[in-house]
């Protein structure tokens, strides 16, 4: 049977050099490549067979973790493998922390990322030389947060995105083509499922999620 793998990355020269591992690592996957998050479900939805998602951690509609995190939430299943511009230890604790099947740094040749895919597609967890064993000695910076994440539907995660981003409920109701009474009963929903009381609370539990800003080495990812 074909396999097919999902690369998710917004930088389109990277998903290329992605597609060439894939090709080479599995000659005969079929490899379907997206730029978002909204992409990336709509991928998922229309290949509920796919094997593996190779997922940047910051793509439009992500807030750092929260990508993976739904992911694996949504489609425990399918197994989703971080390919970052960071090689902070504490991202790839977190990265594995919240169920990614590996982590691959951008910075690694060709042959490393091709021998990665191939191990993980073998039911490996798989991480760079040396780093499993230093992540294991971190003390774990997993939060309950991100539990009531996963619970999210598809919808209410688009809509929490778009709350984050600063738009309003018409904005929102227009982006995603439905009623704002719509919007207002997402909000609802998810102000419940995160145990928060109004938009900033909301806003402040996302950003749980996101990547420490100060950390130069996120630049390119």
């Amino acid at each position: 049977m074909t396999q097919t793998i999902i690369i998710a990355d917004d930088h389109p020269l990277f998903r290329a050099a992605l597609k060439q591992a894939v090709n080479q690592a599995v000659p005969e996957a079929r490899a379907v490549e997206v730029g978002s998050v909204k992409a990336l479900q709509e991928a998922v939805d229309s290949h509920p067979d796919a094997d593996l998602v190779l997922l940047d951690l910051n793509m439009p509609g992500a807030h750092g973790f929260s990508g993976l995190v739904f992911m694996r939430g949504q489609y425990p299943g399918l197994p989703v493998v971080v390919v970052s511009g960071s090689e902070d230890l504490q991202v790839m604790r977190r990265s594995i922390d919240y169920g990614a099947s590996g982590f691959i740094p951008k910075s690694a040749p060709l042959p490393t990322i091709t021998d990665a895919i191939r191990d993980i597609l073998e039911g490996e967890v798989w991480l760079p030389d040396g780093i499993a064993e230093k992540i294991e000695r971190m003390q774990s910076d997993e939060t309950d947060f991100s539990g009531k994440l996963a619970s999210l539907t598809p919808q209410q995660f688009r809509v929490l995105g778009m709350l984050a981003e600063g738009l309003l409920n018409k904005q929102i109701a227009y982006e995603l083509d439905v009623s704002e009474a719509t919007i207002k009963a997402h909000i609802t929903a998810v102000f419940r499922k995160l145990n928060v009381r109004n938009r900033t609370q909301a806003v402040i539990a996302i950003r749980q999620m996101e990547i420490d800003p100060s950390d130069t080495s996120l630049s390119g990812t």
